[in-house]
């Protein structure tokens, strides 16, 4: 599936390609860093279009984030999700605010399924951390996870082979 999104979006180039995959939920930097290692293009020009690309949408979904976690919770299909999942964060709430910054930034920056600057997002906002603490925190993680995805992507000895 995404071998064909990449395809469908290639079609304007692959920086666009890239621009765009980093974008979409659960694939985001991770997966368009892989694909443009994939497509030989060089980790200079990968890194800051995927971090840039996944950064975008990072402020509305702070801004807006409680407001489309109260409507899914009312949808059939989202709902008991986002309900369970809201009352747990809500249980660890104290805990994860001890360590916020930190804890964010590991989240969103150490590159697993489900972790990422979308599901970042979703978990600041239900905690209801500070607007620039937590933008800054995912944009930091986004580095983070971006450096390590483009080091074992492109090789480390490559990689810093290319920087000396």
């Amino acid at each position: 599936m995404i071998q064909k999104l990449f395809n469908l979006f290639s079609v304007l180039g692959d920086r666009f390609a890239l621009f765009m995959i980093s974008l979409i939920p659960l694939i985001e930097e991770r997966g368009a860093i892989i694909f443009g290692a994939a497509r030989k293009m060089p980790w200079y020009e990968v890194l800051p279009i995927c971090i840039v690309s996944n950064l975008l949408p990072v402020p509305f979904l702070l801004i807006f984030g409680m407001k489309i976690v109260k409507w899914l919770k009312t949808t059939k299909t989202f709902g008991p999700f986002f309900t369970k999942y809201e009352a747990k964060l809500n249980d660890k709430s104290e805990e994860v605010k001890k360590y916020g910054f930190f804890a964010l930034t590991m989240f969103v920056g150490i590159p697993v399924p489900g972790t990422g600057a979308w599901s970042g997002s979703l978990v600041a906002t239900i905690l209801g951390f500070d607007f620039k603490k937590r933008l800054l925190s995912i944009f930091l993680g986004l580095l983070m996870a971006g450096v390590i995805l483009t080091l074992a992507s492109y090789g480390v000895l490559g990689f810093l082979k290319i920087l000396l």
